[in-house]
């Protein structure tokens, strides 16, 4: 909680899985999400699913984001998701952005993902997104 507002601020993990190796895309959505008032954690590139959903306990946030240019969001997600249900944290909210083609998209969020961000969102779609679910930052 923000010790001046008194409002929660909300705290995002911003991660890049897999192999892919640019992360430009990462980095603008961690400033800018950071910009709008959100805490955020970002976690480098080369992350493992494992990496990742520790992180998202250790640093207890209320938002995972996944930034994904390499195809391999559908093993990714499924893998990650088992993970947060396993640690008992399934109700973290689970963000994809990058690179996604439409037809994959039905299938992300059927494995929970609550919504996918593809290129070319304003970030302030993304932060308004989150702010509707989970609160006020």
């Amino acid at each position: 909680m923000s010790t001046t507002t008194g409002k929660k601020v909300i705290r995002v993990l911003v991660a890049k899985p897999g192999l892919d190796g640019h992360d430009q895309g990462a980095k603008v959505i961690a400033y800018g999400l950071k910009d709008e008032g959100f805490e955020v954690i970002y976690t480098g590139l080369r992350r493992t699913p494992e990496e990742i959903a520790n992180a998202a306990v250790d640093e207890d946030v209320d938002v995972i984001g996944l930034s994904i240019l390499s195809g391999a969001h559908l093993s990714i997600v499924r893998r990650l998701m088992a993970l947060l249900k396993e640690k008992g944290v399934a109700e973290k909210m689970v963000l994809v952005g990058g690179i996604i083609p439409a037809e994959d998209i039905p299938k992300l969020k059927e494995m929970g993902v609550a919504e996918v961000f593809v290129s070319g969102t304003y970030i302030s779609q993304v932060a308004e997104f989150i702010r509707s679910r989970v609160g006020d930052s």
